[in-house]
Parts: C-alpha cells; sequence; structure tokens
C-alpha cells in the first residue's frame, strides 16, 4: 500500500511528463500556457484564475531546467541545453 505523499509524488511526475512532451511535440514557436492547458484538459482553476495547474507544472519542469519561457512571446519551448541556457 502506498502513502498519499507517494501517489502525490507519482501523479505529479506523470504531469510533468505529460507537459513536456506536449511541448515537444508542439509547435517549433513554442506553445503558450493556455495552448498547453487546454491540450491536456488541465487549463482549469477557480474563477478568474484558469491556468494556475499548468502554470504550476511549468514552472516546475522551468526549474528543472527542461523548459523556458520566451520573455517576448510568452510561448513555453523546450531548452536546448538541458542544463540552461546559459
Amino acid at each position: 500500500m502506498t502513502t498519499p505523499y507517494v501517489r502525490a509524488q507519482r501523479a505529479l511526475g506523470i504531469l510533468k511528463e505529460a507537459v513536456y512532451e506536449t511541448i515537444v511535440d508542439g509547435s517549433e514557436k513554442g506553445l503558450t500556457n493556455a495552448e498547453i492547458g487546454r491540450m491536456l484538459g488541465i487549463y482549469m482553476g477557480h474563477k478568474g484564475h484558469e491556468g494556475h495547474i499548468s502554470r504550476t507544472i511549468l514552472s516546475l519542469l522551468e526549474e528543472d531546467g527542461m523548459v523556458r519561457q520566451d520573455k517576448v512571446t510568452k510561448r513555453w519551448i523546450v531548452r536546448k541545453n538541458q542544463m540552461g541556457d546559459r
């Protein structure tokens, strides 16, 4: 029997994989948070704050050095260098 913590971490890992794969398979120009969230059916939140689930996952992937957001277009793209784009 797994604990709620372990199940939550497993689910978070699955969400991160799904978001990352969506970006990889998406447009070469990248995808917006709204596009990613809607494609995965996770663009939800409370009224006026939709998109928090996908945005949180994107932030986690960004912290992991997997994706980055273009500052001009606000589109999310895969980092070319997995150690960062410095």
